[in-house]
């Protein structure tokens, strides 16, 4: 006579072990973009490729040169009027830090007005299409940011000077840790996302963080310990003509690099994510708006 097992221990056993396989531990969340809410730009101005957000979490700030957002300005206008491609907070102060392709690094004081210059070299060699900015708000404005010459950059407001650091590539976005040990740098070309550690026993060191399914641009804190990462094309690009293919335009990382959200639209790219009171924020090049999820 053949005895039965108890059916509600198997069941238990077959439920525990689909929680603990590895496809349930690294399921990843995927929300859409046709959801967001759009927050139009004044009218004739695209492009918010950078978001901040002030010390009363008021904003979003974004970019945008005066001369160079009127309606049919050209891009030969820009070495002219300038292109902003990256604003951050210093918190303590509400100075806002500004990286322009061709200004370089300026700062606007926290009652606005016009911007300043503060910095248009780094070790005696002149920066070249500045296109990234983030604070460590940890220290007294030490700002790093990165140029087409492969350099990774830091600005110490104390003593006014630029200087490389290593990890030299041809990095876009970048992203200080949220405790202020290392830096997330997101390396276009191969599309990845390495981590440089400025701090401990492996600082000046680089180490992949992640591969990514696209092409990185701009980098940004969550508010889970991880990283916000906006793609600006898919390394798989879909052949099939269809409006309702959905493409990944941004993906959350945990702090251990592993791709645990997916933000996914039928059209369009997304230049950066910010997350702040339960909302993404995204800015984009391509669009007169700026987009708002709210999170569940």
């Amino acid at each position: 006579m053949t005895r039965r097992g108890n059916p509600m221990v198997i069941l238990l056993i077959a439920i525990l072990a689909c929680l603990l396989s590895p496809s349930a531990a690294l399921q990843t969340k995927t929300s859409s973009m046709q959801t967001a809410a759009h927050l139009p730009l004044p009218d004739g101005v695209t492009g918010a490729e950078s978001l901040a957000f002030d010390a009363k979490n008021q904003g979003p700030y974004t970019e945008k040169t005066p001369k160079c957002a009127t309606a049919g300005a050209s891009e030969e206008m820009e070495s002219t009027c300038g292109r902003p491609l990256g604003v951050a907070f210093y918190r303590k102060t509400g100075d806002l830090y500004i990286a322009d392709a061709y200004e370089g690094l300026m700062r606007v004081g926290p009652r606005g007005g016009e911007a300043e210059v503060l910095a248009t070299e780094a070790d005696g060699v002149p920066f070249n299409f500045v296109n990234g900015v983030d604070i460590d708000q940890s220290q007294f404005q030490i700002l790093v940011h990165r140029d087409a010459t492969a350099r990774l950059l830091k600005y110490d407001a104390q003593t006014k000077k630029s200087l490389g650091l290593g990890c030299r590539m041809y990095a876009n976005g970048v992203a200080v840790s949220h405790d202020w040990n290392y830096i997330v740098v997101a390396h276009t070309g191969p599309a990845q996302v390495f981590r440089y550690w400025i701090k401990g026993s492996k600082a000046d060191q680089c180490e992949l963080l992640a591969d990514l399914p696209g092409y990185p641009d701009n980098v940004r804190r969550d508010a889970y310990g991880g990283y916000l990462v906006a793609l600006n094309r898919e390394k798989i690009q879909v052949t099939v003509m269809d409006s309702q293919v959905k493409h990944v335009v941004g993906v959350r990382l945990n702090s251990d690099g592993v791709v645990v959200e997916e933000l996914t639209t039928t059209e369009g790219t997304l230049s950066e994510v910010v997350e702040l009171s339960n909302k993404l924020w995204l800015g984009s090049v391509n669009l007169d708006f700026v987009g708002q999820i709210n999170e569940r």
